[in-house]
């Protein structure tokens, strides 16, 4: 996880964290990744964590995922939103032809140096929210109708994760921000 312990984004937890991990937990068991046992445990940790290290260690090392792959999060239409605690696989791509993306990465489990973030928006806007230490790159990202809304930190914090974002956007702006905590 990138964020060190004393850089916590906030000490409490949000209830989409805790419904995002429990979603998860039911996922892995409905794979049959993990026992029933294995998963009324976790489940447990998961209600009774108060912090987001601790939500992170009980889903931490779940079976059978592979973190290299390709994950696509698609809609024809409404919204798409990811928050709170989620795992960022290494290549996402993003695809709406109508609604907005809203992408929240500020306390999610990234396990890679660098995710490639590929947008494919036709009507619609995004924003993403990347971790305050996070480098961002913009590179290979065709707008069509309104141009990017995006300002580095000042001082560029080390160690974080490289976010590139690449694809395209027909008639919607991209906001990417740095999250303040």
């Amino acid at each position: 996880m990138v964020i060190s312990p004393q850089e916590e984004p906030s000490p409490l937890l949000r209830e989409d964290d805790r419904e995002t991990a429990v979603q998860r937990l039911q996922e892995a068991y409905a794979d049959e990744r993990v026992s029933h046992e294995e998963m009324e445990e976790r489940l447990d940790q998961v209600l009774t964590a108060k912090t987001h290290s601790e939500l992170a260690s009980a889903l931490a090392s779940l079976p059978g995922e592979n973190p290299d792959t390709t994950s696509t999060i698609a809609a024809a239409g409404g919204r798409i939103h990811r928050g709170g605690t989620w795992r960022v696989p290494r290549i996402l791509k993003v695809e709406s032809a109508y609604g907005r993306v809203d992408l929240d990465l500020s306390r999610a489990v990234i396990e890679h140096p660098a995710v490639d973030i590929e947008l494919q928006l036709g009507t619609g806007g995004a924003k993403i929210t990347v971790p305050r230490d996070a480098i961002v790159e913009v590179e290979g990202l065709h707008t069509g109708w309104k141009d990017l809304r995006y300002k580095p930190p000042r001082r560029a914090r080390s160690g974080g994760p490289r976010i590139r974002i690449s694809g395209a956007m027909g008639f919607g702006r991209l906001k990417i921000r740095h999250a303040r905590r």
